[in-house]
């Protein structure tokens, strides 16, 4: 199969048209990002997954069946965030797995990418009940999992999907609207917003702009890997 039929056949997976010319042009973004300036080794890593398994911190320790702590290669170059587990993630104890979880890694075999070699977490590591969306309080408690899981692994660029994890990351209240337009900066790390592939399995009409979203990300690494 040439490159261009694999193209075609993982766009039609994400369910996108392939009849029309509809190819947007490649963008570079932003420079080497600095260092977060914290030194890491393995027992850190194996530690801070010990303390998101046990952590008690809030009420969702009590609702949860597991902490969710992610998934990945634990050096990569591209950390994608989303929002929180939902129902699947709870029970398997695995970011992004079900219809959504199948749709994120077409997402990412369309830019030549596997589940394995990128790190795949969230804002909050436990359910919150019926999928609601986190409080305040929630973010504030369990974010310091994810702020040290960012400073280990020391990514080249973040992909936030979806709204919460886009404005918690720039701490703004922009809608998502407005948080696609343009490439952020998250402490030095280069940062893009998209959309949850959970919201595309609702709203198919937006997946060719995620898809758009998706080339500016393989653009930027292609760059950060030549």
């Amino acid at each position: 199969m040439t490159m261009r039929e694999q193209h075609k056949n993982y766009l039609a997976k994400m369910g996108i048209q392939t009849w029309s010319s509809r190819a947007p042009a490649s963008i570079a973004i932003a420079e080497t990002p600095t260092s977060l300036g914290i030194s890491a080794n393995i027992s850190h890593w194996d530690d801070l997954k010990q303390q998101v398994s046990s952590c008690q911190l809030c009420p969702l320790a009590q609702t949860r069946i597991q902490a969710v702590f992610g998934v990945g290669n634990e050096r990569a170059k591209l950390m994608i965030i989303g929002e929180a587990p939902g129902f699947y993630e709870d029970q398997q104890g695995e970011p992004f797995v079900g219809r959504a979880g199948q749709l994120l890694n077409q997402m990412l075999r369309a830019i030549g990418l596997n589940r394995e070699e990128v790190f795949i977490a969230n804002v909050l590591k436990c359910r919150p009940p019926e999928n609601r969306d986190p409080l305040p309080q929630e973010i504030r408690t369990c974010t310091q999992y994810l702020t040290q899981q960012i400073q280990y692994i020391k990514p080249t660029l973040i992909v936030a999907v979806g709204r919460i994890a886009g404005q918690y990351l720039l701490g703004t209240s922009l809608s998502m609207r407005e948080l696609r337009k343009q490439p952020h900066d998250y402490q030095g790390i280069p940062l893009m917003i998209t959309y949850h592939p959970a919201y595309l399995l609702r709203s198919p009409k937006d997946k060719m702009a995620a898809y758009q979203d998706l080339l500016k990300v393989k653009a930027h690494l292609q760059v950060r890997w030549v």
